[in-house]
């Protein structure tokens, strides 16, 4: 029998030590990081993290180490370690951050450079040595690629969330780390899991006093209750990006929900309100509200952004939660209005438009967004090619009435807008909605109450008197997207249609 010294010994989380060749014949999940994820006594989430996987499928190996960042993880030998034993098949998991912001070349000298290019910067440390130093993100991908050349899976996680908090919320970003982690994972064509927010989410509603208790010595590092908790939040990340490692969860791990807003949030920059005492406008839908980042990425703007300018920011918070891609249905199923229901007080108002992505197919492999046409209650259950779950669909007009109720639950006012028309002429007009997506919206609108900002129409009629050669550059696209001169035309007439209504509850925040 040969010695054990032949082989590297494995730590192994949640379960005895076994045979080496048993060890062999499964896949290992590594974890790497710092000492949220690695702790004395379990007080990292890295530690309880094994319970959750069935170790006779998959065993997991907890290497992250105290006091690392990217940069040290990799000076100090420790990524090599971990390189060396990673075999085909494996997955490894990265989660840095927290020590990357100090100073590269005092205390304890752990600092990366800041950003994601490959500047570097030559230093002498405190004990006399030079070094050349490097940012987090050129730290990020040498793990990320030497993972990869080993046949293994990396995917990356956002970072834990501290016990700070502001006005009844948790904070939600520990410089930009976690938004760096999210591109770089993008550019790599990696998995990212969106731990950040799957945790804030849950602290929000858990309250300042209960989280408070699972942080004893700092806010930074929890108890083995509150690391436990945190574990579970990252495999509730992990099944909402699909990951396969899905596959090897025990029984605890198949029992925790699903955390799907990372799969299509990732570096988009959703905003939040900025002050909790005012009220604020929620506005939700597709890219013809929010296009990408809403920055104006390839001359393309959604209405939401300049509508901001309409309002007395002072008096209200408008916070633009559309998101492109997404249909009445996905909005809802991939958790973005849970993510709104969360923030939404007593007094606020939410304003709908969906339409244009709510006419596809339920189930194709590409997108599989489409809700069934008109208002009824009729469903049809798919087996979603996509998500890998069984999915009951609704109606475009249960979506909208379902976002209605559930405002109206929290105390805030529902407003639905029909979708903008495109630009597509007929006989010298605009293309209406008027016998689909338009009809529809005012038919759920007038039927629960609400009001209705008569979108299709109101833009349909600027473009008709326009003519089809000055709307040509009001649009960044063919036919759907519009150019910032578009979105400001857009704004100007959600504020008509607001102005319209027989009671309008955003007409004091006007400007």
């Amino acid at each position: 029998m040969k010695s054990l010294k032949a082989f590297t010994t494995m730590s192994l989380i949640g379960m005895a030590v076994i045979g080496i060749e048993a060890a062999a014949q499964v896949p290992t999940v590594w974890v790497i990081g710092d000492s949220t994820a690695s702790n004395a006594d379990r007080r990292g989430w890295g530690d309880p993290f094994g319970d959750y996987f069935d170790q006779g499928k998959a065993h997991t190996a907890n290497r992250a180490h105290a006091g690392r960042s990217s940069r040290t993880f990799i000076t100090e030998g420790l990524w090599e370690k971990v390189r060396a034993e990673l075999k085909p098949g494996d997955s490894v998991l990265i989660q840095f951050g927290h020590n990357d912001g100090g100073p590269p070349d005092k205390d304890r000298a752990r600092g990366s450079l800041p950003g994601l290019g490959e500047e570097s910067k030559e230093f002498t440390l405190p004990n006399g040595s030079q070094e050349t130093v490097y940012t987090f993100g050129h730290y990020m991908r040498r793990m990320i690629d030497e993972a990869k050349a080993a046949g293994t899976l990396p995917v990356v996680l956002s970072l834990t969330v501290r016990n700070i908090w502001k006005e009844g919320k948790v904070e939600r970003a520990n410089g930009q780390f976690s938004k760096w982690s999210s591109e770089i994972a993008k550019a790599a064509g990696v998995p990212f899991a969106d731990v950040t927010n799957a945790i804030a989410d849950q602290y929000d509603k858990l309250g300042e006093v209960k989280v408070k208790a699972w942080f004893p010595e700092d806010h930074t590092h929890t108890s083995p209750e509150g690391a436990d908790f945190t574990a579970s939040l990252v495999v509730a990340g992990l099944k909402g990006i699909h990951s396969p490692l899905a596959a090897f969860l025990s029984a605890k791990g198949q029992a925790v929900e699903k955390y799907p807003v990372a799969l299509v949030t990732a570096g988009l920059r959703l905003p939040e309100p900025r002050d909790l005492k005012l009220p604020t406008l929620f506005l939700i839908g597709d890219s013809t509200v929010r296009n990408g980042r809403g920055d104006g990425s390839n001359g393309q703007w959604g209405w939401g952004e300049p509508l901001v300018d309409r309002f007395d920011t002072g008096k209200v918070n408008v916070v633009n939660r559309a998101v492109g891609g997404l249909s009445s249905r996905t909005y809802l199923t991939l958790g973005h209005w849970e993510k709104v229901l969360a923030m939404l007080k007593a007094g606020d108002v939410v304003m709908m438009q969906f339409g244009h992505n709510d006419s596809g197919p339920l189930a194709d492999p590409a997108r599989a967004r489409g809700t069934i046409k008109g208002t009824g209650e009729e469903t049809q259950e798919i087996d979603n090619p996509i998500t890998k779950a069984h999915e009951v669909v609704h109606t475009y007009g249960w979506y909208l009435r379902k976002f209605i109720a559930d405002a109206k639950a929290r105390g805030a006012t529902p407003i639905v807008c029909s979708l903008v028309p495109r630009k597509i002429w007929k006989d010298g007009k605009t293309v209406r909605a008027s016998d689909s997506y338009g009809k529809w919206a005012a038919e759920v609108a007038a039927g629960e109450g609400v009001g209705l900002v008569d979108l299709n129409e109101i833009v349909a009629r600027k473009y008709d008197a326009l003519g089809a050669e000055k709307v040509e550059p009001l649009f960044g696209d063919e036919h759907t997207h519009t150019s910032r001169a578009g979105a400001e035309l857009n704004a100007d007439c959600v504020i008509e249609g607001l102005k319209g209504l027989g009671k309008n509850p955003l007409g004091a925040y006007l400007k």
